[in-house]
């Protein structure tokens, strides 16, 4: 996916709209939660919907932390031979207990990566987000 960078400037600020379309065409990322000051990562595949994020997990180190402190950072990038791209979202997660949104949550057909029972899905809220294009080139000659 190419983005116009102005200015021959080779690293683009993307808007909202440009985040959410590359949010929206990945299913990987890393989700990074805290607790008593320590931070924790996690890769995880993801469904986006209602620019909300949603992923199943089992019982244990990221759902207790989650559960413990719901704010959470996220981040998905791209990187192909001219091109890469990042985009991070703080947010709010939160499990989801009532029958009704966990049914719209399984309607986005989100599986786990590895056959593994995950019976749990969280939705992330966003709060905040931030996005960078990157198109890569040369070194620049230093001016003298």
């Amino acid at each position: 996916m190419m983005f116009e960078h102005e200015d021959g400037n080779p690293i683009l600020t993307l808007d909202d709209d440009q985040a959410w379309t590359l949010i929206e065409a990945t299913k990987h990322g890393r989700l990074v939660v805290t607790v008593a000051g320590e931070p924790d990562i996690f890769p995880v595949n993801y469904a986006a919907s209602g620019r909300k994020l949603f992923l199943r997990t089992a019982p244990g180190n990221k759902l207790a932390e989650l559960t413990i402190n719901s704010k959470v950072l996220f981040e998905t990038d791209g990187i192909l031979s001219e091109e890469a791209w990042s985009v991070v979202l703080r947010g709010t997660a939160r499990v989801l207990d009532q029958s009704a949104d966990i049914a719209d949550a399984e309607a986005l057909g989100l599986k786990p990566w590895v056959p593994t029972l995950k019976d749990f899905y969280v939705e992330i809220t966003p709060t905040s987000l931030s996005g960078r294009h990157f198109q890569f080139g040369e070194h620049p000659e230093r001016e003298i």
